[in-house]
């Protein structure tokens, strides 16, 4: 087996249990009682809240979200491709692909299994919208592409520094 498909062979199932196990045990802790306060871990900034998200990213288009069912399996099935046909990508490729799969996987099961997403980390200092571990791997995805990305940009040879061998001819 490849080695950057064995990464997001890791990543996957691990990120995925976590979220899943994070979110039975929030439904347990409140019982299942949306808006019950399950910790008070840091009380004013920081708490732990059953939430649950029949919308999309930040609670948009309530009621809508089965619509990204395929959006969310395209996701996971790019993911898995992208780093089995390209095993020699540095790890953090694999990583990043691994982190979108299990967090579109996470909450595409909360969906297809209770209809709606669970949430319980809740910044309530900012009052940022209710998030779970699927959110911030999602997050974490994005984040590590756009910084690669601009990596790449940054460390893009100018004309000037590349080969002459390279460079079309002039038709001067």
């Amino acid at each position: 087996m490849k080695n950057g498909f064995r990464v997001f062979l890791l990543i996957v199932p691990a990120l995925f249990a976590l979220d899943q196990f994070v979110k039975i045990w929030a439904r347990m802790a409140a019982q299942g009682v949306a808006g019950r306060t399950i910790a008070p871990l840091w009380p004013g900034v920081f708490e732990l809240k059953l939430v649950y998200n029949e919308g999309v990213a930040f609670g948009l288009m309530q009621g809508m979200a089965m619509l990204l069912t395929p959006v969310a399996v395209g996701i996971v099935a790019v993911s898995a491709w992208y780093s089995w046909k390209h095993p020699e990508d540095p790890t953090v490729s694999h990583v990043t692909a691994g982190l979108l799969a299990s967090g579109a996987l996470g909450n595409l099961i909360d969906r297809l299994s209770h209809g709606r997403v669970t949430d319980l980390f809740w910044i309530r200092l900012i009052n940022f919208p209710v998030f779970n571990v699927a959110d911030v791997c999602i997050t974490l995805a994005g984040t590590l592409f756009v910084l690669g990305a601009l990596r790449e940009m940054l460390n893009k040879p100018t004309p000037r520094e590349q080969d002459p061998a390279t460079l079309p001819e002039n038709p001067t």
